[in-house]
């Protein structure tokens, strides 16, 4: 039927006016968040509805295959025996940041008695828009994520390829991005006479890297021409993509910033939370930047509070030793490798946990244990894709065990990392049921794993791997905040404020906190943020602020002076001596360096009308403060370079290019 008013319900059961216009954010009579659940609908029969038809009275067609559930509080129309249709998606489930999940099904029974699968976690946008191909999105995307993108194709290959269903990955319209992820509308079966390989994957990316951006073309093109000519083997090829990913990472800039903090609640008697950092603790600590931790303890008072701190402190002494082992290597060190480094740590916390439990002979319900989840940046040097040495692959590392979250957002989207360790979770993964169907179980929330409550054998961890290529946020916080769903409905006020500079970090964290207490409060509550920036905008200039024009015209003016000049220019003996001081730095923490150049030194010289475009930098290599900059060439070769890239081509020539 041909709808004539466009209305969704509200959720809340006990709203005595439920019916509002699409569109409207909360319930015009209870206050309640408004949900706009979109839905993709899958099959033939479905991309025949027209546009603003009503289906099984409560799904109305926004656009071709584009549904919205407009009673959201209700849940879907599922069979009592599942299809074989389904079963994948449910199988796939841990991969639901890239692949959508069932959600039920409909009947559209003035057409045909059909059911038609419906899909929700798609790549829809809160406004029921599709998001974009890869290949739409190719040619405005920066050369790491173009690479980023193929890399994440190749990690869902073999899951993929494993129920059957490789063909899903060589559908170029099933392909979307949202920002930096790749996204699946939908799962597609191989047909069973058709064998796909590695060599289908490189034609269907063939088309794509002849336009990548030339700091990664050549390598992405010698990578395809080995999938589409060679029985090359899947690892060889991931290695490869790999190396070349993290070399265009290494271009960027990173600037991490990192708050964090627990609060008792407002009813509680005691926290069993933990978290890493701690409000004004930890400050001095040199994991700040590179490690993150929300723990929720299990077990009262003399259980669950000292599982959750037991696992803080036991992982901040791994990681320590494990970047300190990482820095130390020559080569680098694979993901695979780190991935099953961070599981180990894990399997130790859970055994500390556990045989605590045994000496205090804790048995069933009184064993203490903790929920965690926890991000690591590992700061791995790398030699980018235009040649010099980076000290850091903006490598991101997130593990989590039972129901803690994180979150990556930024200032378009929110998006959930994480998959929770719960009975509801457990029912879809073994295929026995829809989530929104297993929702409705009494115990549908309760943990199927945690820290602590058996031996490590038993744990099932995944730990994902990240690239950090954009501004964002990423937000760990522990079940006092994410209940209900107030992360995904309040992001955009808490966050994008941080995003845009209007409030800091620490802020922010006690504003997240402030919700939680007023919307959930019969919890203890833990929020971390770490802060992601990698804006080039952001590099704080060396050069005068001057029009380009005018500094272009000074280089004409000034060439054959800046060619002397360049002949002229060597380390004094002051300069070298600096070399054998023992500057007793701790090089760990990079500092971040600002530069104010005096007006003094960026005069024009008596003789001709000086250097203005250098703005200090061949003034100071020349003047008396060639020390300063020598010194910063010495210590934080990554920053002097990034300084370099931003002044104009032939100055660039008078940088010094290696240590």
């Amino acid at each position: 039927m041909i709808s004539t008013q466009l209305i969704i319900y509200c959720i809340n059961p006990r709203c005595n006016s439920p019916i509002n216009p699409i569109g409207d954010s909360v319930c015009a009579t209870c206050q309640t968040p408004l949900v706009h659940r979109y839905l993709w609908a899958t099959g033939s029969l479905s991309a025949k509805i027209s546009p603003g038809t009503r289906v099984a009275h409560r799904y109305e067609v926004i656009s071709p295959q584009i549904w919205l559930d407009t009673q959201p509080g209700l849940p879907p129309d599922v069979p009592e025996e599942l299809s074989t249709q389904v079963i994948p998606y449910l199988r796939l489930y841990q991969e639901q940041l890239h692949l959508p999940q069932a959600y039920g099904f409909a009947s559209n029974f003035e057409e045909d008695t059909t059911d038609i699968l419906l899909l929700e976690n798609v790549p829809i946008d809160e406004r029921g828009n599709i998001y974009p191909t890869i290949v739409e999105a190719w040619e405005q995307a920066t050369a790491v994520r173009q690479v980023y993108w193929l890399w994440q194709i190749l990690q869902l290959w073999t899951p993929l390829s494993e129920l059957g269903l490789s063909r899903s990955l060589l559908v170029v319209d099933n392909l979307r991005v949202q920002g930096w992820c790749v996204r699946l509308l939908e799962l597609y079966q191989t047909p069973a006479d058709e064998k796909l390989s590695l060599r289908n994957l490189g034609e269907c990316w063939q088309f794509w890297v002849a336009s990548a951006k030339a700091s990664v073309a050549k390598g992405l093109q010698k990578i395809v021409q080995q999938m589409c000519e060679t029985e090359v083997e899947l690892e060889t090829i991931n290695i490869q993509l790999n190396n070349l990913l993290l070399a265009s990472a290494g271009e960027l800039p990173l600037v991490l910033k990192v708050a964090g903090s627990t609060d008792i609640g407002p009813i509680m008697a005691q926290n069993e939370d933990a978290c890493y950092p701690n409000a004004l603790s930890d400050l001095d600590e040199p994991l700040l930047q590179h490690l993150s931790i929300v723990c929720d303890g299990i077990g009262g008072h003399e259980g669950g509070e000292v599982a959750s701190k037991l696992a803080v402190e036991s992982v901040k002494l791994q990681i320590r030793a494990l970047l300190k082992e990482v820095t130390e290597q020559t080569v680098l060190v694979p993901p695979e490798l780190l991935q099953e480094q961070l599981e180990a740590s894990l399997r130790v916390v859970n055994n500390l946990i556990c045989a605590r439990n045994n000496q205090q002979k804790r048995q069933g319900r009184e064993r203490m244990a903790t929920t965690i989840v926890m991000a690591v940046q590992v700061p791995q040097p790398v030699q980018t894709s235009t040649g010099w040495q980076s000290n850091n692959t903006h490598e991101l590392y997130l593990a989590n065990v039972g129901d803690s979250r994180a979150y990556w957002i930024t200032r378009n989207y929110c998006q959930l990392l994480t998959v929770d360790d719960d009975v509801a979770t457990r029912e879809v993964r073994y295929a026995k049921s829809l989530y929104r169907k297993a929702l409705l179980r009494a115990d549908a929330s309760a943990l199927t794993q945690a820290l602590g409550t058996r031996d490590s054998e038993s744990l099932r961890l995944k730990v994902q791997r990240f690239i950090i290529e954009e501004d964002g946020i990423l937000l760990l916080c522990s079940d006092g905040l994410s209940d209900k769903n107030w992360v995904e409905q309040s992001w955009q006020d808490y966050a994008i404020p941080v995003l845009t500079g209007e409030l800091t970090v620490e802020d922010a964290v006690r504003n997240w906190i402030d919700l939680a207490n007023e919307k959930n409060g019969r919890d203890n509550t833990s929020v971390v943020l770490t802060y992601c920036r990698v804006s080039p905008e952001y590099l704080v200039p060396v050069t005068p602020a001057l029009p380009e024009e005018i500094i272009e015209a000074e280089i004409q003016e000034e060439q054959e002076e800046l060619e002397e000049l360049e002949e002229a220019i060597s380390f004094t003996e002051t300069s070298q001596a600096l070399l054998d001081l023992d500057l007793d730095l701790d090089l760990s923490e990079e500092p971040v360096l600002s530069f104010e150049i005096p007006p003094t030194l960026i005069k024009k010289p008596n003789r001709a009308k000086g250097l203005v475009m250098l703005g200090g930098v061949l003034a100071l290599l020349v003047g008396g403060t060639s020390l300063g900059l020598f010194a910063w060439w010495q210590i934080n070769p990554q920053g002097f370079q990034q300084m370099c890239r931003q002044l104009p081509q032939r100055v660039q020539q008078l940088c010094p290019t290696g240590k």
